[in-house]
This record gives C-alpha cells, sequence and structure tokens, in this order.
C-alpha cells in the first residue's frame, strides 16, 4: 500500500526578533485539534528569528545548530508530536544562511539552504545542496520561497524521488509589489509541480509590518496535476491540512 504523509502548513503573523513568541506561535499551531493526527508541520521562511534582511538583526539573531540556542529549541519543542519544518537564520562559522530546519522529537534530522537568494539577500550565502528527507515513508525535499522561481531547484528535489516539495515562504512585500504579486504566486509555484509531478506544500506570513509593507499570503496544497486542493484564506492566520500519497 502507497503511503500516505499527513501534512499541516501553518499561515502566522510576522513575528520579528522574539524566538520565545515564535515557538509559542508553533506549540499553539501544534496543539490544534486539527494537528493532532498529523505527521508533518510546516512553518514560514525565516521563521524563528523574523525575516529582517538587515545585518544587525541577522547577526544578533543567527543560530548555529549546534549551539546552546538552538538546542534550547530543539528543547522546547521535543514534546510536540508532528515533525516540523521551519525557516530560520544560520550560522555557520563567518557565514549566514537562510535556512530551514528539519526537526522531529527534538531531534535536529537536518537543514536545507536556500540555494536561489534575490538582490536583498546579499548577507546570506547560497546553499548548494538539496536534500531530500522521509516522514512516515514519504520522500520530501524543501525549496525556499525564491527558490520556487528557478525549475532546476524543484527538479532536483524530485530527481531524488521526492513525491512532496516543501515550500517555506515569506512575502511581506511592500505594497505595491504586494499588490503586484497576490494572485501569482501559486501559478509560479503550479508550474514547478507540472515539470515534476511532486505535490507541493506551502507556508506564508501574513498581516502588515509597518505602512509600507503587507503579507497576505498565499499558504497552499497544489496537487501533481497542478490544481489547487486547500489554502488558508489570504490575510488570515490559519492552517490548511492534506493527506499526500
Amino acid at each position: 500500500m502507497r503511503a500516505v504523509l499527513r501534512v499541516g502548513a501553518c499561515q502566522t503573523p510576522e513575528i520579528i526578533g522574539d524566538v520565545d513568541a515564535a515557538l509559542t506561535c508553533l506549540a499553539g499551531f501544534a496543539e490544534r485539534a486539527e494537528a493532532q493526527e498529523l505527521d508533518l508541520l510546516l512553518f514560514p521562511e525565516g521563521f524563528l528569528q523574523g525575516y529582517l534582511v538587515e545585518p544587525g538583526h541577522l547577526h544578533s539573531g543567527a543560530m548555529d545548530v549546534d549551539s546552546a540556542g538552538f538546542a534550547a529549541v530543539l528543547r522546547r519543542v521535543r514534546p510536540l508530536r508532528p515533525m516540523l519544518v521551519f525557516g530560520f537564520v544560520e550560522a555557520d562559522g563567518d557565514e549566514l544562511y537562510n535556512s530551514a530546519a528539519v526537526v522531529a522529537g527534538g531531534e535536529l534530522v537536518g537543514v536545507y539552504r536556500k540555494t536561489h537568494l534575490t538582490a536583498g539577500e546579499r548577507w546570506f550565502s547560497a546553499g548548494e545542496e538539496y536534500p531530500t528527507f522521509v516522514c512516515n515513508g514519504v520522500r520530501f525535499g524543501i525549496n525556499i520561497c525564491y527558490d520556487t522561481r528557478f525549475a532546476e531547484a524543484a527538479a532536483a528535489v524530485a530527481g531524488q524521488g521526492a513525491r512532496l516539495l516543501l515550500v517555506p515562504a515569506q512575502n511581506m512585500m511592500r505594497r505595491e509589489n504586494a499588490v503586484r504579486w497576490r494572485d501569482r504566486h501559486d501559478g509560479v509555484r503550479a508550474q514547478r509541480v507540472r515539470e515534476t509531478r511532486m505535490w507541493l506544500v506551502s507556508a506564508d506570513v501574513t498581516g502588515a509590518r509597518d505602512e509600507s509593507r503587507i503579507g497576505w499570503g498565499p499558504t497552499s496544497v497544489i496537487a501533481p496535476d497542478a490544481r489547487i486542493v486547500a489554502r488558508v484564506p489570504l490575510d488570515t492566520v490559519g492552517m490548511v491540512t492534506a493527506a499526500v500519497g
């Protein structure tokens, strides 16, 4: 019988510079009734420390995965049942990475480092690898936000036999860009699905940072035939779930 992975994707408020609040938010989603039977929960890009691409914020908040600070994060999420995938700012020596952590039972399973960086992400180094992971018998990989603009990023995951692509995203944009992109994100992601025939599940933020920046999402599930089968309503904090087979 083909394995089925029960996935939840969380559309969260933007939390900047408050790891404790981010973990409280994460735990709140994991403890919801609809999350009790899930195998995996996905959170947005840069979720742990907040996606504020300014050198002061990045250098003060970045975490080495071998640090005491990251060990405290792992202890905090240990009681949560689902595997967790969440964005964070990673430090490795003098390098900073826009990364996603894969955590199960309070243990770090692995890390994906964003391979395609925007012009505004010049303080990050680009990742070079596309690790894949297995949860409940289903292999998955990760592309972070802008990665999905590049066919080769999804293809590198699909080429390893993955059936699911997870996309932590963070589309808190200047208002004029947010308006232009409001209904385009899932179209780009659907094109990657058409090419690879993988499921795709994304998680994003929503709300307003200030008068100039706004985020609407989307947080969605796209089936291998490129249909959007579930989505959290735009501009709404919430969770969408799906059985990926």
